[in-house]
């Protein structure tokens, strides 16, 4: 059920909730805040601030951090795609050989910790592909 109409924000709650059930108390995952909304004159001069500290664009959503290994995990709702500072960010990190995934909902995120050979205490089978 999406409250407030936010479904991508609905999604991550329920991801990071999740998650947090799913991996060790020692795993960490955090939410990289990296942007701010709002079309007006404040927004965008906040928004620049945070570019001048660091903000990176494209950034994922989250980022779990675990047994020596790092997954980002970029949450879209059912109908949302990349933006193409997305992409790229994507692209970068995968060439620096970290984890990188799509994620839509619970199921999508407990699958990327699997792929990506995170130990967690949730047994996720395999998906069905159609054929």
């Amino acid at each position: 059920m999406t409250r407030r109409a936010t479904p991508e924000a609905d999604a991550q709650r329920a991801i990071v909730q999740a998650l947090r059930f799913a991996l060790p108390r020692s795993a960490i995952i955090h939410h990289a805040a990296n942007e701010i909304t709002g079309g007006d004159r404040r927004a965008k001069i906040r928004q620049s601030i945070l570019v001048g500290m660091g903000v990176h664009p494209g950034f994922a959503d989250l980022i779990v951090l675990f047994g020596g290994r790092v997954l980002f995990l970029e949450v879209k709702s059912s109908t949302s795609r990349l933006r193409p500072f997305q992409e790229v960010f994507r692209d970068t990190v995968l060439e620096q050989g970290f984890g990188w995934a799509l994620v839509r909902s619970v199921e999508d995120a407990l699958v990327a910790l699997s792929d990506h050979r995170f130990i967690s205490g949730v047994h996720v089978p395999a998906r069905r592909v159609a054929p």
